[in-house]
């Protein structure tokens, strides 16, 4: 063989060897970030699906756990790291509601990511101190609206799911309470727990080991159906609201500079452990639905949030500059 012959050979193997390293995914480790504490429903499942992928691909997935400002510094990061598809953001329904909540956020929610699927649907659960003297949603409207503008209630950190949850009962039910911000759900429950809040909304899978113990009394479930895990608990809508419905959703993101064959392997992974047997049951014993999506149809559920959540935050005057 010449040495042109053995040149240009050489420029085609090396070429190959270009393209099969760049479709091999993954290559290394992957990290995993979660905009709340660790112990949170957002937690918990990224640490669910992380233990599925390394057994599927070999690979360390590192949760890392950056409980401040509704998600926006783990955003940060998630924009900030090569996107090469091996960082990823695991999101709550506050991630679409922080759109309309800061004045100035320093990235567009919508454009600078990428959906890969939808993970779980849940049900928030209203929660009041057995000692509050009220045992229906009734009568604790009734409470609400008599004290209106001294009661407090806590929530996992300002623009998160569980805040406009709250704030969607207030206005719903028209009547003023003070927010108080935590840095995850277990700490919004331990707070009420505590004495210091009236109500708070709570994620079922943080609160289910509370209500059994009767430490915290439920008024009723968010979303328009029961829970499967306390059935006994009736829907809001059915409470005393009705038409009240709010699903506090999970999903996975990258950025969207990601590549989308990346994109779609991750998706296609994920899918698949959510369809496992054990996954579901987990879900479904602590109230949650595992709910995988396509990357198109989670981005275009994104932006219906986005636009559901404008007009509730506008009305409640709650704005971040």
């Amino acid at each position: 063989m010449s040495l042109i012959k053995m040149g240009v050979a050489s420029i085609f193997l090396l070429a190959g060897s270009f393209v099969q390293a760049e479709e091999t995914f993954p290559n290394k480790n992957i990290h995993l970030f979660v905009p709340f504490s660790a112990g949170s429903q957002t937690d918990i499942f990224a640490r669910w699906i992380g233990e599925k992928l390394f057994d599927s691909w070999g690979k360390q997935v590192i949760i890392d756990n950056r409980p401040s400002a509704g998600g926006v510094v783990a955003s940060q990061f998630v924009l900030e790291a090569n996107s090469d598809g091996h960082t990823m953001m695991m999101v709550s329904t506050g991630h679409a509601g922080n759109a309309s909540l800061y004045a100035k956020l320093p990235y567009d929610t919508v454009r600078d990511f990428a959906g890969v699927t939808q993970i779980a649907s849940v049900p928030n659960v209203l929660l009041v101190m057995p000692g509050l003297g009220v045992k229906t949603l009734k009568d604790f409207l009734t409470l609400a609206k008599s004290r209106s503008g001294n009661m407090n209630y806590s929530h996992a950190g300002i623009g998160s799911g569980t805040q406009i949850n709250g704030e969607m009962l207030k206005l719903a039910a028209g009547f003023k309470a003070t927010q108080i911000p935590y840095k995850g759900a277990p700490d919004a429950l331990n707070n009420l727990i505590g004495g210091s809040v009236e109500f708070t909304f709570s994620p079922l899978i943080v609160a289910a080991g509370q209500l059994k113990a009767g430490r915290v009394l439920a008024l009723g479930v968010s979303t328009i159906s029961r829970s499967p895990l306390f059935p006994d608990i009736p829907t809001i809508a059915e409470a005393g609201l009705s038409g009240f419905d709010y699903d506090q959703w999970y999903g996975l993101l990258v950025a969207a500079k990601t590549p989308r064959r990346v994109v779609n392997a991750v998706n296609k992974e994920v899918v698949r452990i959510l369809n496992l047997a054990d996954i579901k049951e987990r879900m479904l014993s602590q109230g949650a639905v595992s709910k995988a999506s396509t990357p198109e149809a989670f981005d275009t559920f994104i932006r219906s949030e986005v636009k559901r959540f404008a007009p509730i935050i506008e009305a409640a005057g709650i704005r971040i500059n």
